[in-house]
């Protein structure tokens, strides 16, 4: 298909027509700025300390009387959990025992 002089369509292959539009998609592509830029490894290192400190000030943290009621839940839950596990092991020792003598 032959298109006139000065056309503005599209490349069909979807490439630049022109080594300077080619330069420029380039030079765009190459370029970052901001915050993801191209940095040494202490200033990654250091930007990651204060992206976790600035999180940890969001946080909400539990007043003293909240926090010693968890502990007290999880504490007794892992309790019932064990007693439930050793019920359990205790019946299939038992069973292992009755079917193999």
């Amino acid at each position: 298909m032959t298109e006139a002089l000065g056309s503005t369509a599209a490349p069909e292959n979807g490439r630049p027509e022109n080594e300077a539009e080619a330069l420029d998609v380039g030079a765009r592509k190459k370029k970052r700025g901001g915050k993801r830029g191209k940095k040494g490894p202490f200033a990654r290192i250091a930007l990651f300390y204060r992206q976790v400190i600035a999180e940890l000030r969001k946080v909400v943290w539990p007043k003293r009387d909240d926090l010693m009621s968890y502990t007290t839940v999880v504490i007794i839950f892992v309790a019932v959990v064990i007693g439930i596990v050793t019920v359990i092991d205790w019946g299939f020792t038992e069973l292992v025992k009755y079917v193999f003598g």
